[in-house]
């Protein structure tokens, strides 16, 4: 989600070298991106990554690749001119990422967000009264189906769903005989832990894996913004949350969310680690999480993030962040 805006292409090449040099083989991305989106970076993302796989023939078959159509426009009508999220928006996205992407197959395809109305993207409460759903999730699947059977996407996801979402998802595919959702993707980080009220059960007796994203908080768990806040002319120059006052407004940018990465940064430190190790290796050992997607600026970034692999927390140390769980809760959720 940074290439196409804070990374340029080459740059991103490199860092997608670097990745397959040390092992990685899943790939995710989105129709929508980059990140923070706007209509002239729509789509930038998909295209450096294809550029990528076309000067790297026989690549595309060594990588899983991940991307997601957008649910409701949500203010983005570069996106789709309708307001909702029809299968023949399904079919049409899937066609321009498979022509951006520059490839004949998506390996794991996303419904980025619920196309029904639901508590995402930093809110917490469901509210009927907004309800605005005009496809089905019966109608959606049957699009999906249409595209694997088409050979055009292998599995399908979902991002930004809800326990509710899971189940009837794979009801409905189970009584009509649709493709079953494979993955979830979420936010999961130690200061945005929804996940553990409930969804991470319905995932884990529904046999559907779970895909964490944001595991550093867009960089509030790196300690970068500890001593500058995350605004200001002592913030730190280039990254998201002091760049972009949209992500500022969103949950990342709550004082109350600073206040607990600061918290775990601290204990980070006291235990000799750094506060991305720590971070990183929390969401890299949860027996919830299959796979945990990381977002980099740079190739230093990427080592610095894999080198946390591996690394383990003793029970006292996940018992000091479950307390200061209990006290501060979920400020990003």
């Amino acid at each position: 989600m940074t290439f196409g805006e804070q990374v340029n292409e080459p740059t991103a090449h490199a860092i997608l070298d670097r990745a397959l040099e040390r092992g990685i083989d899943f790939i995710d991305t989105a129709e929508m991106y980059a990140v923070p989106a706007r209509k002239e970076t729509f789509g930038a993302t998909e295209t450096i990554i294809g550029n990528w796989f076309a000067k790297n023939p026989g690549l595309r078959q060594k990588i899983v690749l991940a991307t997601k159509v957008a649910g409701p426009s949500r203010g983005m009508p570069w996106v789709r001119q309708g307001s909702g999220m029809t299968a023949a928006d399904i079919a049409a996205s899937c066609e321009a990422s498979l022509e951006r992407l520059k490839t004949d197959v998506i390996d794991l395809y996303q419904i980025h967000w619920p196309e029904r109305h639901v508590p995402a993207f930093g809110s917490i409460y469901y509210d009927p009264t907004k309800e605005r759903s005009a496809t089905s999730i019966h109608e959606q699947l049957e699009a999906l189906g249409k595209l694997v059977k088409a050979g055009k996407v292998r599995a399908i996801g979902l991002s930004n769903e809800t326990p509710y979402g899971v189940h009837e998802f794979v009801r409905l595919a189970e009584q009509h005989g649709l493709p079953r959702v494979a993955t979830v993707q979420n936010v999961y980080c130690l200061i945005s832990r929804a996940l553990e009220n409930g969804l991470d059960e319905t995932m884990h007796r529904l046999g559907v894996s779970f895909l964490a994203y944001s595991p550093l908080a867009f960089g509030l768990l790196t300690g970068k913004y500890d001593q500058s806040g995350t605004e200001g002319p002592d913030a730190p120059k280039g990254a998201r949350i002091s760049s972009y006052e949209s992500v500022r407004k969103q949950r990342w940018g709550r004082a109350d969310a600073l206040a607990a990465a600061r918290r775990y940064n601290a204990l980070a430190r006291e235990h000799g680690m750094t506060p991305a190790k720590l971070a990183l290796a929390f969401c890299y050992t949860k027996w919830q999480v299959a796979s945990t997607i990381i977002g980099v600026t740079s190739v230093a970034q990427l080592d610095e993030d894999l080198d946390a692999w591996g690394t383990t927390l003793s029970p006292e140390l996940l018992a000091e962040i479950d307390k200061i769980r209990w006290e501060l809760r979920d400020p990003a959720a």
